[in-house]
């Protein structure tokens, strides 16, 4: 959790009236006759939540410890040696393509959305209705 000096309970109060917003089905999904049992897709369900539960705990414990190490000169402390090697992979360099799309009056730079990322949360279970017939088609 998150917490402010400044304004505690604003903080938390604004974290609780975020609502979530979907994103559309990708393409390529299963169809209606492909879809799994649903005994399969509530142990995929939970052990995908239980993966990102773990994985977030791990990134915010690296986070933490990275904070420590990257303001340490590379050398050997203790039993550790610590240093750092050039990366291999490239990004584009946004600042210089806008610095080139104003000098060109080529307006805005194009963006475009990132994949949605997906999310698990266990449902609610909803109540049983025992007075109305459901239909089954077959």
């Amino acid at each position: 959790m998150v917490r402010s000096v400044v304004a505690p309970a604003a903080l938390v109060a604004d974290q609780a009236e975020t609502a979530i917003v979907e994103a559309p089905n990708p393409a390529g999904l299963c169809k209606v006759d492909e879809i799994l049992p649903v005994e399969q897709i509530e142990a995929a369900a939970r052990k995908y939540e239980r993966a990102a539960d773990q994985a977030h705990r791990t990134d915010r414990g690296e986070r933490a410890a990275k904070k420590v190490l990257d303001r340490l000169p590379a050398d050997t402390h203790g039993t550790w040696r610590v240093f750092r090697t050039p990366s291999s992979r490239q990004a584009p360099d946004r600042a210089e393509i806008t610095r080139i799309f104003k000098a060109h009056g080529l307006g805005p730079v194009s963006m475009k959305a990132c994949a949605p990322s997906l999310k698990v949360k266990l449902a609610e279970a909803a109540p049983v209705d025992v007075d109305t017939p459901v239909l089954v088609s077959t």
